[in-house]
């Protein structure tokens, strides 16, 4: 599959339907590089006319921003603004709830406005118009499955029932963890935390909510974030579970469950 840029599309004097901003751990992480994939797999697969940036897209400056530097974030925010802006995007999808968050809530300060919708919202949206089929029984069937509800989608953008909604389409068992919804528990990336040291504490956030998931007796952890995803697989780990407890981000699930 042949991912076509914002620039191809400009020089054809085309516009495609949605801008699918991939975001910098989706770009570089060798692990959420998957999630990336999976995603560009079933928008080309339902026919979703979509583009890239590509070598355009640069950090959307979230990280410096919750670090305390806000020229930075500013300078980012605005160079990308102006990239935005010149190709006219009027539609993002992102697979990070950072970027998201960011694009969504801190952009139109800044002159960008757009609409942005996370995937898994974007995912139950092409599920109710029919445009996911989800083959018969499929490699999740009859399975444990626990929701992380990532603090930039779910307190931050009260995003709840949309990656539910996905999961419910699956053949498969939903397992709330008792720390859910509004009350769900940070996977310990959140804040630049991804970018520092820890401070002192009795116990890692991602080994606390690691152990949380396990718990569950789930042997799928679904993720809606790649900050998330990396922070559960560790977390997993730590609680040696590895081996029997898969930490996947939806559109992993969507993609490997499509017909």
């Amino acid at each position: 599959m042949r991912i076509k840029t914002m620039a191809e599309y400009a020089a054809n004097g085309e516009t495609p339907e949605v801008l699918f901003w991939v975001g910098c751990a989706s770009s570089f992480d060798q692990r959420t590089q998957k999630i990336t994939k999976a995603f560009a797999t079933i928008l080309d697969k339902v026919g979703v006319q979509f583009a890239v940036l590509g070598r355009e897209e640069s950090c959307t400056g979230d990280p410096a921003r919750r670090a305390g530097n806000e020229f930075i974030f500013q300078m980012m925010a605005q160079s990308n603004i102006q990239v935005l802006n010149m190709y006219g995007v009027k539609k993002i999808v992102t697979t990070c709830p950072h970027c998201f968050n960011t694009i969504k809530n801190e952009y139109p300060a800044l002159g960008g406005e757009y609409e942005v919708i996370h995937h898994t919202t974007y995912l139950q949206q092409l599920i109710d118009a029919g445009k996911i089929v989800l083959k018969e029984g499929g490699a999740f069937k009859g399975k444990k499955i626990t929701y992380h509800d990532s603090c930039y989608l779910g307190r931050a953008n009260d995003i709840y029932e949309a990656p539910r909604k996905v999961l419910e389409i699956l053949d498969a068992e939903l397992i709330e963890m008792k720390r859910c919804r509004s009350k769900g528990l940070c996977c310990g990336a959140g804040g630049a935390q991804m970018f520092k040291e820890e401070e002192k504490g009795n116990v890692r956030i991602n080994t606390e909510r690691g152990r949380e998931a396990v718990d569950t007796g789930a042997s799928v952890v679904a993720a809606n974030c790649p900050f998330c995803m990396t922070m559960l697989t560790d977390g997993v780990k730590e609680a040696g579970r590895e081996d029997s407890v898969k930490v996947l981000d939806l559109a992993e699930i969507i993609a490997e469950s499509l017909k």
